[in-house]
């Protein structure tokens, strides 16, 4: 079906809107032929304002919602930040090198050896804790383009897809990683989420990229 409403002006061609069966209304495509540059910026930015209204009328678990951007932040579950971590150290070692110390003035010379030796372990320990404790998976939908940022042991990936080619889909089945592929790339997200809660976060993805 095509309507066309002509300008002001008499022979000047008008705006014209092509919605060719079910597709061009979902599509939503608008073809504009001789219109002056005001009334183009003004339907792109009602085109926008509708789409903006798509996005904010989505209800989501895990996702926050910028304007026209959806951001997943997924995190480890840490009971305590590094710095914490490193001021509890800190106080062991007082705690045990003094006492340690104490021991030796008292002759107990083999009190303090012992003492350094526990805290080189609980210090290695502490270090692998701590290197993993801002492990995290971010994933942005912003305009075209679907962003995907892996933190590991300080290390940081990213991938870019398309997002009309995104494919989201589970690895094996109900609780495993979530799989996202286009165009020859591929990353599994969602290992900071309960297996459970996994087919709801890929369900939110599959409906931010539909809006």
């Amino acid at each position: 079906m095509k309507c066309a409403r002509p300008c002001s002006g008499g022979k000047r061609d008008g705006l014209v809107a092509d919605f060719t069966g079910k597709r061009g209304l979902q599509s939503g495509r608008i073809e504009f032929q001789g219109i002056s540059p005001d009334l183009r910026l003004a339907a792109l930015c009602l085109r926008g304002v509708s789409q903006a209204k798509r996005v904010t009328n989505l209800v989501f678990r895990f996702a926050t919602v910028q304007g026209q951007n959806i951001q997943w932040f997924l995190r480890r579950n840490c009971s305590i930040s590094p710095r914490q971590l490193g001021l509890l150290y800190a106080s062991l070692c007082l705690l045990s090198l003094g006492i340690g110390i104490g021991f030796w003035f008292q002759g107990a010379k083999l009190i303090l050896p012992f003492a350094w030796l526990e805290l080189m372990v609980v210090g290695v320990a502490f270090l692998v804790y701590a290197r993993h404790a801002t492990d995290g998976e971010r994933i942005l939908l912003t305009g075209p383009h679907l962003v995907v940022e892996l933190e590991r042991a300080g290390k940081l990936g990213r991938w870019e897809f398309r997002r009309e080619w995104v494919r989201v889909e589970p690895r094996t089945g109900d609780g495993s990683l979530i799989h996202l592929s286009a165009q020859g790339q591929s990353i599994d997200v969602g290992r900071y989420v309960r297996p459970e809660l996994r087919p709801l976060l890929a369900q939110e993805i599959r409906q931010a990229l539909r809006a």
